[in-house]
């Protein structure tokens, strides 16, 4: 075999370990995000069940003061607002452009895959366990 059909074998075969290792963390972050709901939504009816009402769901622009409204409703997750669940059981980092539009509009924050480990790889104390972080807004819920 030629040098260049060497070089070719490699190439393929280090393009089909990528493309496994991709398919792999793909599964594994679905499955996160799969298990992390299925909390979420368990985590909902208990706070129904404890006289948590959803509340309006404001965003926090990435620049600026104030919040901005939207049309979101449910739990916010961290006592700074900056995370969020609503009514179905999706979750949301709750930051938005700031934007003259927005602040006008409202605007409206794309639901984000759940994670198991909340703010993983942030300082210490910035990052919880789902559920210890659920529990903790189930004993002490961010209120308006």
């Amino acid at each position: 075999m030629s040098a260049q059909g060497d070089q070719e074998d490699w190439t393929r075969h280090r393009q089909e370990v990528f493309e496994a290792k991709e398919r792999a963390l793909h599964a594994a972050r679905q499955a996160e995000h799969e298990k992390a709901t299925t909390m979420i939504r368990e985590a909902i009816t208990r706070f129904r069940e404890a006289g948590i009402a959803p509340v309006p769901l404001r965003a926090k622009p990435y620049a600026g003061p104030g919040t901005i409204r939207t049309a979101l409703e449910g739990w916010y997750l961290k006592k700074d607002r900056t995370l969020a669940v609503d009514t179905e059981g999706r979750y949301y980092v709750m930051r938005v452009d700031g934007g003259l539009r927005s602040r006008l509009q409202g605007a409206t924050p794309e639901p984000r895959p759940a994670p198991l480990v909340v703010g993983r790889g942030a300082r210490d104390g910035d990052s919880f366990d789902l559920p210890e972080l659920l529990q903790m807004r189930l004993e002490d819920p961010v209120r308006p």
